[in-house]
Order: structure tokens, then C-alpha cells, then sequence
């Protein structure tokens, strides 16, 4: 909706949203993605909603990749007309107001939504489409329990006009779709792929086990199985929902990109956009706010990934080459205060490389490493790391503050 069209006081908390989103910005104090929202809903606290109004909405959430495949999303949709987007990962309804307010009218929005807030995004911005990418543990001294936020995602879908696109590899999302879906939600299924199967051996149907052959898994004693797939990931490309196989090029790393690239393909595909169209507009996202950015230092290739949960962890050693690499592990707020979840994560893949480590929680981390037979050595910068290791190729995978850390170290590189 545009500022003409906004009833006064969303008129006035939008302009004044727009306006501290900007003075963060020139202050230096941050992006502005969440301050200019936090002050809009101040002055009206239905001002999503009204922002809402008129868009054609794709909600995206689940516990890793919502900030990637939301940009590959609005990527894809880019093709249709402008799209409105939180692309630095804001995914609060602070973060949902400042970037609708600062897109101004646009006919779609993509929003990447955190778990937890799903319900209350669906229930102000009514959208078209939801995209549900999977749910594992995360934050364990303040995130739910992975059954349970599948239950609250069960109760939210239902009885509401929307599309869903689903990951039919992750037995929880597809119980938490799965009550929308039989009461007549129309679902698109993505075989996405699920490498972390911690989270998923027990039906949260009935608490049986549940058992895989291949890509197929099943409810042992329930009716919970694998859904048949509309679109999926094959080779370097994905197979859409007419059959038709269209190779992707992507400057971002790894099988699970080209999973969300699936995902962000089927989204678009449902407003409308062709998927010949599309496809190429992925190749364009070279970084989502410094994930997988590479930047040259003193004679080194750096990427950055960056991993917060034991799922996003065994991703990026998938990404990561055979290279020396970094790993950085804090503990503050942004992060959970927990690190046992350490102990949930596989780190062999790392032996036989060069591996250093840094953070405010590196002894942590160095315990893991050693259980797992994992030699290491202690740094206490990125700086010192970067003098350490020689010219040529250097991995860094880090948590959300350590990533952000070593990011401003290398001029928020983007």
C-alpha cells in the first residue's frame, strides 16, 4: 500500500520508520532494519498489517536457510515486478515493518519470518504463500522443543486461505503442515533434503520411530510418511512440477543451496513467475548478508559461512573445501548462552585439514574437538589466524556474533 493510500497515524509511524531507519544508517549505529520498525509500531502498532495490505506476501521460515532462500525468493519473484524484502535477515515484525515502509509500494513482499513468530506474521500480513524449509534444535537455553514448535506451526496453518510449500524430507515440517493440508490447504512438496536427523526419529504424531530406506522414510505404527514430491533437487538442477529439468547456476555453495533454490523456484512459480525466467535470476545472489562472501586479504581467499545449530554446522563442512579453516564459537545473547549443543554437532569431517579456532567460547569448542580426535590450534583473532596461515585459500565457519565479528573485521563485507 503506498503512504497515500495509509490511513494518517500508518502514514505518519511509516514516514518516521523510514526516517530512524535512515539516520541508523548514516550513524553508523547499524542498518536500520530493525530500529526504523521497532519506532513505526511504537506509533502504530497495526502498522504491518496496513503495510501488508495490497501485497502479494511469501512468508519463509524454518531453523537454517530462511535468510538465503528468502533472497533467492526475491530473486525468482524479481521477475513479476518489484519485491519488497527483508533481506538482511531482520525476521521479527520490527524487521517486517522497516522493510515494507522502506520499499514503498511494491505488488509482492518476501519475508523471511523466525519460527517462533510465524503465527503472529501470518495472522498481520495474510499471505499468499508460506514456505516451510525444516526445524531442528536451536538456542537451547531459549528455543522450544522441536515437536513442540512443529505442534504450534500445526495449529497456526490451519484454517487459512494460503499455498503452502513444504520440505517433504523433514518428517516434522510435514506433520506440521500436514492437519492444514487435510482440511484442504493446497501444498506444493519439495524434496529439499534433511542431512541432520537428529530431531526426526520419533513420529510426533504418535511417538513411534520412525525409519528411512533411501530417500524414503515412514511412521513405523502411523500414517506419517514421506510425501511424493511436486519439485525436486537433481544433480545440478531441479526437476519442477510439470517434470520439465532446468539446470542452476549458482555462485553459492553446496547441495542445500540448490535445495533452496527449489524451494525459492516453487514459491515464485506459484504467483506466477516462469521458471525458465527465474532460474537465472539465482545466479545473481553471490552473498546473503556475508554468508558465503569471499573476500581477498594479504594474499588469502576468504569465504565466510556461517552456521548457528548443529544442522547449519554439518552444511557448511559440506560446503567447505579442504583448506585450512577457522571456526568461531561465542555464547552471547544473539547466540543462546548454551554451548552443549556443540556436542550434537560431528566435527571428523574436519580432520586431516589445518583447523584453528577463536571466539569467546573457543575452550568450549576445544573440547568438542579433542573428543572428536580433532588436532587445533588456539587463536585469538581473526587477525592472528590470517597470519598464521599461508597464502591461498581460508575457510571460516562461525556462529551469529563470531561471524558478525570477523564480518566487521573485513569491512562488513556484504
Amino acid at each position: 500500500m503506498t503512504d497515500n493510500k495509509l490511513p494518517m497515524r500508518a502514514k505518519l509511524a511509516s514516514s518516521l520508520s523510514r526516517g530512524a531507519a535512515a539516520l541508523s544508517r548514516a550513524t553508523g549505529r547499524g542498518d536500520g532494519s530493525v530500529i526504523g520498525g521497532r519506532i513505526g509500531l511504537m506509533i502504530d502498532p497495526n502498522l504491518l498489517a496496513e503495510l501488508a495490505t495490497g501485497r502479494q506476501i511469501a512468508l519463509i521460515s524454518g531453523t537454517n536457510g530462511k535468510t538465503t532462500t528468502t533472497r533467492l525468493t526475491a530473486a525468482a519473484m524479481g521477475v513479476l515486478g518489484p519485491v519488497a524484502t527483508n533481506s538482511l535477515g531482520a525476521n521479527m515484525p520490527t524487521g517486517h515493518t522497516s522493510a515494507l515502509a522502506k520499499a514503498g509500494a511494491t505488488p509482492y513482499a518476501v519475508l523471511e519470518v523466525d519460527e517462533h513468530y510465524l503465527k503472529q506474521v501470518l495472522d498481520q500480513t495474510s499471505p499468499r504463500v508460506v514456505a516451510l524449509l525444516n526445524l531442528s534444535r536451536d538456542q537451547l537455553d531459549r528455543a522450544k522443543e522441536v515437536a513442540m514448535m512443529a505442534a504450534l506451526w500445526r495449529d497456526a496453518l490451519v484454517g487459512r486461505d494460503l499455498h503452502i510449500v513444504a520440505n517433504a524430507d523433514d518428517p516434522m515440517v510435514v506433520w506440521a503442515a500436514g492437519k492444514a493440508v487435510a482440511q484442504g490447504t493446497a501444498v506444493t512438496w519439495v524434496a529439499a533434503g534433511q542431512r541432520f536427523h537428529d530431531d526426526s526419529w520419533v513420529c510426533p504424531e504418535c511417538g513411534a520411530s520412525i525409519e528411512r530406506n533411501g530417500e524414503q522414510w515412514a511412521c513405523v505404527a502411523g500414517n506419517l510418511s514421506r510425501p511424493i514430491p511436486h519439485w525436486t533437487v537433481s544433480g545440478d538442477g531441479v526437476v519442477d512440477n510439470t517434470g520439465t529439468y532446468h539446470q542452476i547456476t549458482l555462485q553459492l555453495p553446496g547441495r542445500v543451496n540448490r535445495a533452496n533454490a527449489a524451494t525459492a523456484l516453487a514459491v515464485a512459480a506459484h504467483f506466477g513467475a516462469p521458471t525458465a525466467k527465474a532460474v537465472p535470476e539465482l545466479a545473481k545472489v553471490a552473498s546473503v548478508a556475508g554468508r558465503y562472501a569471499t573476500v581477498q586479504r594479504d594474499g588469502r581467499t576468504i569465504r565466510l559461512l556461517l552456521a548457528k545449530n548443529p544442522a547449519g554446522w554439518l552444511e557448511s563442512f559440506d560446503m567447505a573445501e579442504d583448506v585450512p579453516t577457522l571456526l568461531g564459537i561465542n555464547a552471547r545473547d544473539p547466540d543462546g548462552l548454551d554451548t552443549s549443543w556443540l556436542y550434537d554437532v560431528d566435527f571428523s569431517p574436519l580432520r586431516g585439514r589445518r583447523v584453528l579456532i577463536t571466539g569467546d567460547r573457543a575452550m568450549d569448542l576445544a573440547v568438542r574437538l579433542e573428543v572428536n580426535e580433532v588436532p587445533f590450534e588456539h587463536v585469538r583473532s581473526f587477525g592472528q589466524a590470517l597470519s598464521l596461515v599461508p597464502p591461498g585459500r581460508l575457510e571460516v565457519i562461525a556462529n551469529y556474533t563470531a561471524f558478525q565479528d570477523i564480518r566487521a573485521e573485513l569491512d562488513r563485507v556484504n
